[in-house]
This record gives C-alpha cells, structure tokens and sequence, in this order.
C-alpha cells in the first residue's frame, strides 16, 4: 500500500526557543514531566498550501493519552481550519519538544514574561546590527513601560527626530539581538550608562550636582 504524505508537521518548539529564549516561551522540563494522561499539550502544526493568505501553521491542542518519557500520543481537540488531512480526535503522536503550552500551571517562571515590558529602541539596535551604547531608565509612560530607552549612542538628533527609527519593542526582543546589558535591568528610574570602550563593559554615567 502507498502511504500519503502528510501536508503537516509539527513545529520543534525547543529549537526555536534555544534561538529566541526572550521572546517565544517553551514549557519548563519540570511541568512537562508532569503531564500525564487527560492533560492537554498544545502545539505547532505547520503545514503545506498554496493559498497564499493561509498562514504557516495552525497552533491546536492535544488530549494527552499515552506518555512513555519524552514520547507523548494523544487525540487532537480543535478543529483545523487550514490543514485538511487532520481532524478532530485524530491520534497524534508527538514529542516533549514540539510541546509550546500545557494546561498546568508552569513552576518555573518564564523568561518571556520577565522581559515583556515594552522600551524605546532605535532602529540601528533592533533590525542594522549595531550594538548598545547607551541606554537610560525613566519614569514609565504606563503600566506595560519598562521606562527604558535604548540607543547606540551613535544617533545623530535628525535620526532621532524620525519616528521610522524608533520602536516600542519588549525587552526580551532587544536582548534578542544584543543582551549585553541585561544585568542592568533592575536599575532604578533616573539610571543611565553608556559602554566603556576601553573597560569592555557598561559604566553607570553620574550626575554631579553642584554643592
């Protein structure tokens, strides 16, 4: 008999979090190795078409039946909307790293959420690979501000003046592509640094107020 391909396949979840760890949560290996039969494990289903107004994958949720270590089987509990070869309570077998959200609570608190308060980057940091220069903390605009604005230090006043070059990002997606200054993070309102060439490291800039 001639098996069908499958125009699906499941996403490896810890392969994208080892590469986004700030920005894109995976489920501990503590609440993983909780699941048991009846939990649900959600997961990325990505998939083949040629509908160019389909996205590419659909994220469902899987009713745990069977675990033997990191090898799960379970049935699917929604509905796709685009992959057409899968439904409802169809068996699927799986893996604990293609697991991107469970139904338990996770004990180990999650580096996304840590880091997703929003700050002020500039364009040359997050998307044309310069590095942080100098960065400081003020009073936050809201309650999902971090307060924090971050720059090269290289900006001249008429790139800063473009608001094209300045985004509201999380934290976790600027220490995605440049995490040196995450031990600064819980500095308090008013801090500033810039990063000292010849120390190699960032310097906290003090204000000298006259006597």
């Amino acid at each position: 008999m001639k098996l069908v391909d499958k125009s699906w396949k499941l996403e490896d979840a810890q392969k994208i979090a080892n590469e986004f760890p700030y920005t894109f949560y995976k489920p501990s290996h503590d609440v993983v190795s909780l699941l048991k039969k009846g939990n649900l494990a959600k997961m990325i289903f990505t998939f083949e078409t040629t509908d160019p107004e389909a996205p590419r994958a659909e994220r469902m949720w899987v009713e745990i039946e069977e675990v033997v270590g990191n090898e799960f089987k379970g049935y699917l509990d929604n509905d796709p909307v685009h992959i057409k070869d899968i439904k409802y309570k169809d068996l699927i077998c799986f893996n604990s790293c293609h697991i991107i959200d469970t139904d338990l609570k996770d004990p180990v608190p999650s580096i996304v959420d840590k880091y997703y308060k929003r700050c002020f980057v500039t364009t040359a940091i997050l998307y044309e690979g310069a590095r942080i220069g100098y960065l400081y903390r003020e009073a936050p605009d809201n309650e999902e501000d971090s307060g924090w604005r971050i720059l090269s230090g290289d900006e001249a006043e008429e790139y800063m003046d473009n608001i094209d070059n300045i985004h509201i990002v999380s934290l976790g997606a600027v220490l995605s592509v440049d995490d040196s200054f995450i031990s600064l993070l819980d500095s308090d309102e008013c801090s500033e640094y810039v990063f000292d060439q010849e120390l190699g490291e960032f310097v906290e800039v003090r204000v000298i107020l006259p006597s």
